[in-house]
């Protein structure tokens, strides 16, 4: 079976990644890792030369397990499965059931790669991967993952099904803060395969991932709402909020300036107002006198203004 079915019966778009492609990703990480490892042992060999053979050993040692085994268990922790060699290959490590690894799952097929893969010069690792129905080395089987392809044909990834209408909207001040990845992974592959599931299994998984969605909110889900309904409608919230967060750091969504306050006294000449003067002038003393007001100098008024007197 070429996709990834849960234990749930909710098929995954994952397709595992075949011993070719996973053969090259881990020539190309061993490429890497066997340049930094001699970069290391020629500068800690010049460092410790004035060091015996015993310590000369352990260094090297220590040396060997903390790039070609520590190396890979950390980039894949910190890539959530995605080394330098998988990268270029197009995979991924994931769990069995599609979520994204952690360290215990990179620790386990790290350790199990020093043996299959290195110590065996990966003869162990590949009759494993041609063996297994998923492609999966001893390593995946003993950590629980899998290797996926991340890059697939154009079109046949399903979108997740619209909300009703009446529900646009009605999430909009809900926290999706602690939501972890994996359940928003559940429950947009339930809704792009939910019509393919048993009538009976559909509901029962919907309505155990809206509880879950409730708990990881903080708010129970609205009374008379369609578990499936209420799962479309926030993640139809979550995707326009991705949305608004993309535009905002891309600098098209900038809130609009504030409106220029108006003055709270204007005092109108002709078709101009005393706050249309000169900088020189509004910097000086308090407003002149009008033209027409008792005492008036026309002529000052002329020189602010621009404006002739009335006459």
């Amino acid at each position: 079976m070429n996709e990834l079915v849960t234990g749930d019966a909710v098929v995954l778009g994952l397709r595992p990644a075949r011993l070719p492609s996973r053969a090259l990703a881990i020539a190309i990480d061993l490429a890497v890792l066997m340049t930094v490892f001699v970069v290391l042992s020629l500068g800690l060999a010049v460092a410790s030369v004035t060091l015996d053979e015993a310590a000369t050993a352990a260094i090297t040692v220590a040396t060997f397990l903390l790039v070609l085994v520590g190396g890979p268990v950390a980039v894949e922790t910190l890539s959530h499965g995605r080394s330098l060699g998988k990268l270029a290959c197009g995979l991924r490590v994931v769990r069995d059931d599609g979520g994204p690894i952690r360290f215990r799952h990179a620790l386990v097929r790290g350790a199990m790669g020093a043996v299959e893969i290195l110590g065996t010069f990966g003869v162990v690792g590949s009759i494993a991967s041609l063996v297994s129905a998923r492609g999966r080395r001893l390593g995946d089987v003993f950590a629980g993952t899998l290797v996926v392809r991340e890059r697939v044909p154009a079109g046949r990834a399903a979108a997740a099904p619209p909300p009703p209408p009446w529900l646009l909207g009605r999430f909009a001040q809900l926290d999706l803060s602690g939501v972890p990845d994996g359940l928003w992974l559940a429950i947009r592959q339930y809704l792009t395969r939910m019509n393919q599931l048993d009538t009976v299994v559909r509901g029962a998984m919907a309505e155990r991932l809206s509880t879950d969605l409730a708990a990881r909110t903080g708010v129970p889900a609205p009374q008379g709402v369609p578990s499936a309904a209420y799962l479309a409608a926030v993640v139809h919230e979550r995707q326009v909020r991705d949305v608004r967060r993309v535009a905002a750091a891309a600098g098209h969504g900038s809130p609009a300036p504030a409106p220029r306050p108006v003055p709270a006294r204007q005092e109108f000449i002709g078709e101009r107002t005393v706050n249309d003067r000169p900088a020189e002038v509004r910097q000086g003393a308090p407003d002149r006198p009008s033209a027409t007001a008792p005492g008036g100098d026309g002529a000052e008024v002329r020189a602010a203004t621009g404006f002739a007197p009335p006459a």
